[in-house]
This record gives structure tokens, C-alpha cells and sequence, in this order.
């Protein structure tokens, strides 16, 4: 009966020690795992890999492992914000986030219509916008009581994402300057582009391992599978012209709408961040 008591103890015991994280201690006596309760932040470590690699060899371009996402945004940036929340010793809510909005101002002279001075210049500005909102939400099971933890589960990301360009001439139209210059490339005339509207969903498994090298900091490496679907609308033009009498404009949907399914594995391969954890 003894040893019985004394083996359902140790099985206890062992059982306690595998389902629990923080358990682990530096000479200082800090946690060096995170912990029941605990709040963490990731980042994306492909900027320190490249940092690390240009003080070894001085080259500016080093290639760096890519951050994988399963949608997009409007500017072509798929750097977002991750945080999870353990709710229990093996089980954390994970989160993303990237809000993105903005815009770029280029000013181009041209010389000005109809003046006596040949050096006389207007200005033509074109000006960008973009938005871009990424969400992402996630269940995260983590294994493990060492500073190697294995990590997996699922998650849901949706991304919608928008862009814009106007025109503005310094020359007005006129019946003695009936055509606008061109001056970044764009059509004679356009006033105004808009790209059609994108809108993503990702939803994938992943499964990846945390390497805790500092107390309450690890390094995270993460394969996903899983599927991505995105649908981009029409886009539009506006271009305004000379009838003869005044001045008129025309609005044209194009140059055509696409979408995009597939179930893979993550196409830019595994995604490395550095996790920091606090209470």
C-alpha cells in the first residue's frame, strides 16, 4: 500500500512537471519559459538575420528568411504585429494585426502653356494612397517543459486592402492647350486611378518549435499548411480632356478582376520570429 502511495506520488509529480511551463530557472532565479497568465509580443526576426549576416561578410543584401502570411496588403507589406495570451500551461490565444494607411506626394515642373517666358514652370502632382487592414486569430497549443518547446494549432487571417493615385495639372485645359502632359508616365489626362479592392482570407495549421535563449525571450520557427483564397475587384480610371467647347471627363472600370485558391504549405517557407514574454 506504501509503494502504491509512493508511485501514484511520483506519477503526480511527473505529470504536474510535464503540463507546466516557467519551471526553469537562470542563476538569478528568473523564469526562463514563459508562464501560465503570461502576455507575449513577436516580431518578425528576418531584419536582425540580415543585420547578422552583413557583420559577418559586409554584404548590404543578404537574403533572409521570409515571413509567411497567407494574404496580403495594399503596399505589398506583409509585416504585422503578434501577440498571444497563455490561458494555461500548454494552451495560448494567439493574435495579428497590421492597420496601414498613407500616402506619397510626387511634384514634377513642366513648363507653364501660353507664357511669354521660356522658363516659366507649373507644377503637376501626382499623389498615392494606400490602406491596408490585416487580422489574424489563432489557437496555440504548446509541448513541452525544457527551453525547446514544441508549438502548434490553427489560425484565421483576413486581409482587405485598397490603393488610390490622383493627377493634378498645373496647365489647365484649354483651346490653347487642349491635352495634358504626362509628366510620371501615366495616360494623357488621367485624373484620378483606383485599384480594385482586394479581399483575402487565410486559414492554415501550423507547427513549429521555441527556443528559449534568454529568460522570457525565444526564438520561434513555424511552418504553416493550409488554404488561401483572395479576390481582387475592378479598378478604375478617370481621365478628363478638350471637347472643344470645355473641359470633359470619363470614368472606365479595368483592366479586369482575378481571384486566387489554394491549399498549400507556406509558399516563402518558415516564418522565425523572437518572442518576448511578461506577466
Amino acid at each position: 500500500m506504501k509503494k502504491t502511495g509512493l508511485f501514484a506520488a511520483a506519477l503526480f509529480t511527473v505529470t504536474a512537471a510535464s503540463a507546466q511551463t516557467g519551471e526553469i530557472t537562470s542563476a538569478k532565479g528568473e523564469n526562463w519559459l514563459s508562464q501560465d497568465g503570461d502576455w507575449g509580443l513577436t516580431f518578425d526576426a528576418q531584419p536582425l538575420l540580415n543585420y547578422a549576416g552583413n557583420l559577418f561578410n559586409g554584404n548590404t543584401n543578404n537574403g533572409g528568411v521570409a515571413l509567411n502570411n497567407l494574404y496580403s496588403a495594399a503596399n505589398g507589406s506583409t509585416v504585422v504585429i503578434g501577440g498571444k495570451k497563455l490561458i494555461d500551461a500548454n494552451t495560448a490565444y494567439r493574435g495579428k494585426l497590421r492597420i496601414g494607411f498613407g500616402s506619397n506626394k510626387n511634384t514634377q515642373l513642366v513648363p507653364q502653356a501660353g507664357a511669354t517666358d521660356p522658363n516659366a514652370t507649373v507644377e503637376d502632382v501626382q499623389k498615392i494612397g494606400f490602406f491596408g487592414l490585416n487580422i489574424g486569430a489563432g489557437l496555440e497549443k504548446r509541448v513541452g517543459s525544457t527551453r525547446v518547446v514544441g508549438v502548434y494549432g490553427a489560425e484565421l487571417n483576413i486581409g482587405l486592402a485598397s490603393g488610390k493615385t490622383t493627377y493634378e495639372y498645373g496647365n489647365a485645359l484649354s483651346a490653347t492647350n487642349t491635352q495634358h502632359t504626362s509628366s510620371f508616365g501615366q495616360a494623357a489626362g488621367t485624373t484620378e486611378t483606383k485599384s480594385g479592392s482586394i479581399f483575402s482570407v487565410g486559414l492554415n495549421a501550423f507547427a513549429g518549435v521555441e527556443w528559449f535563449c534568454a529568460p522570457k525571450v525565444s526564438l520561434s520557427g513555424e511552418y504553416t499548411w493550409g488554404l488561401a483564397m483572395s479576390s481582387q475587384g475592378f479598378g478604375s480610371s478617370t481621365v478628363e480632356f478638350w471637347n472643344g467647347t470645355g473641359v470633359e471627363s470619363t470614368t472606365t472600370e479595368g483592366p479586369g478582376k482575378n481571384s486566387s485558391f489554394g491549399i498549400d504549405t507556406g509558399i516563402s517557407g518558415a516564418s522565425v520570429g523572437i518572442n518576448f514574454y511578461f506577466q
